[in-house]
């Protein structure tokens, strides 16, 4: 399932996608690129299965498959708002 190509787009697609969840969502998330990385790369998966449970794209890989831009870029932005709900109820116990 992952190739050299297959890493590759998982990188420029999770820069692209944490960079524009963390712009698009108001406030202060104190991160490293790295870290913007892996949050757009999750989101990635996050998109993938959003996408195969909604509108069944692609059943023939599963459910836990990257997706393209759009759906990255909405499931970087849900994995940020879980980060910062995580991180409040933490910082609060």
């Amino acid at each position: 399932m992952f190739n050299f190509w297959t890493v590759v787009y998982l990188i420029f697609i999770g820069v692209i996608a944490g960079y524009l969840a963390r712009l698009l969502v108001k406030g202060s998330d104190p991160m490293t690129w790295w870290q913007t990385i892996l949050l757009g790369i999750v989101g990635s998966f996050i998109g993938g299965f959003g996408a195969y449970l909604l509108f069944g794209w692609d059943k023939d890989e599963g459910f836990f498959q990257p997706s393209g831009l759009i759906c990255s870029i909405i499931g970087a932005i849900v994995a940020l708002l879980v980060w910062r709900l995580i991180r409040r109820r933490t910082a609060h116990a």
